[in-house]
């Protein structure tokens, strides 16, 4: 197992900064680019809900600058990904009351959900707990908790954005109800993690839109061989999976 690792003021302030401004971009993309595909040119716009369609999930790697630079990240890394599925013969209500079930989300979503509990709702705003399970080289369990909000547009579309609020690194990966490491004080797997949702009722079906963006360690000297596949094939890895097992789920009878 690699070095513990300490999450920096520092890196938390490069961290917000990239949200700020990535946030800003999700809001002005509103409403004429509701899905990102929607800002391609006509042609590659249609071949890309074709191939929704007909079943592919389809991820790109984003990267927020600022006034076109990059944002360093002292000590961390920011994994920035948005993918997009097509649930066909669903609705947007169903897909809502789909995700909402957040105590039952572990029997859709293992084994990357380990646990899921809902923790306290108030209208569209959810408190939840997920246990995370992330393997790659290594195998990471991970307490955490997230706020959600959902912002009801019209009767055909919908977005949601979950912040994390805490996570925590199981100290021993095979005695996942076993002590944490202290939080920020941890392998630095996973620090945050914000997801934001799009939901678009539209061809017999909901679109759906996810983009996440996750902070996590740097990458240490001598170790680069045992987590850099960790840190950064996990992110589009999760993405694909999350987008996937929604798309299954929702369409079994």
């Amino acid at each position: 197992m690699s070095s513990a690792a300490e999450l920096k003021p520092a890196t938390v302030k490069a961290f917000d900064h990239y949200v700020q401004l990535s946030e800003q971009r999700m809001v002005a993309d509103l409403p004429a680019t509701f899905l990102r595909i929607d800002s391609l040119p006509a042609d590659q716009r249609d071949a890309s809900y074709a191939r929704l369609r007909n079943g592919e999930v389809i991820t790109e790697q984003l990267d927020t600058l600022d006034n076109g630079k990059e944002i360093d990240v002292p000590s961390g890394m920011i994994q920035h990904w948005n993918g997009l599925a097509f649930v066909k013969g669903t609705t947007l209500q169903k897909t809502l009351t789909f995700l909402q079930d957040y105590d039952k989300q572990e029997k859709f979503y293992s084994p990357d959900v380990q646990r899921s509990k809902l923790l306290s709702r108030n209208g569209d705003e959810f408190k939840i707990s997920l246990r995370l399970r992330k393997h790659k080289v290594v195998t990471v369990l991970l307490n955490t908790e997230y706020d959600v909000k959902y912002t009801n547009i019209d009767a055909s579309h919908c977005t949601s954005r979950s912040l994390s609020t805490r996570i925590a690194e199981v100290q021993d990966a095979d005695n996942p109800d076993g002590p944490e490491k202290p939080i920020g004080n941890d392998s630095g797997y996973l620090w945050r993690l914000y997801s934001y949702w799009r939901f678009y009722e539209r061809d017999g079906g909901v679109y759906i839109q996810l983009e996440a963006i996750s902070l996590t360690r740097g990458i240490p000297t001598g170790f680069g061989w045992m987590i850099r596949p960790f840190l950064t094939s996990i992110p589009q890895d999760s993405l694909a999976f999350t987008l996937g097992h929604t798309r299954d789920a929702l369409q079994k009878p």
